[in-house]
């Protein structure tokens, strides 16, 4: 049985297989998923799992040197961008862009994992960086 924390065989999965520049995404109930895109759905019932709590898990395993962030979470989400900035702490670089922009993106990532997430623009693109 695996030792780590993070227990999600298709995460584990996705992480392990991850190189420097490679992205996942992680996101609240709500948002689209672009077809092509692996998604990874943890969402059982409003709010379970929490945004933060599969990020900071998933953090745990995953070398990030860079977040992308909505720029509409500033206004629409302050107590979440405060929090998800905490997660992330000093050394993963945030870039904030457009709403627009993120879902665009997406079709770029690894994976999307779904959580139950429904407070607004709880999204987060985390750009892998490398442990050497």
């Amino acid at each position: 049985m695996k030792k780590g924390v993070l227990l999600n065989s298709e995460i584990s999965a996705v992480v392990a297989d991850m190189g420097h520049f490679d992205t996942l995404a992680i996101g609240d109930a709500g948002m689209p998923v672009p077809a092509g895109t692996k998604k990874i759905d943890l969402a059982v019932t409003k709010d379970l799992p929490r945004f933060d709590d599969v990020v900071k898990t998933i953090l745990q395993e995953l070398e990030v040197q860079r977040a992308y962030v909505a720029l509409e979470m500033k206004t629409n989400n302050p107590e979440g961008l405060k929090s998800l900035i905490d997660i992330l702490g000093s050394q993963v670089e945030i870039v904030f862009i457009p709403h627009e922009q993120m879902k665009k993106d997406l079709k770029y990532a690894r994976a999307f994992v779904r959580t139950g997430e429904e407070h607004p623009f709880s999204n987060v693109i985390l750009e892998s960086g490398v442990v050497f």
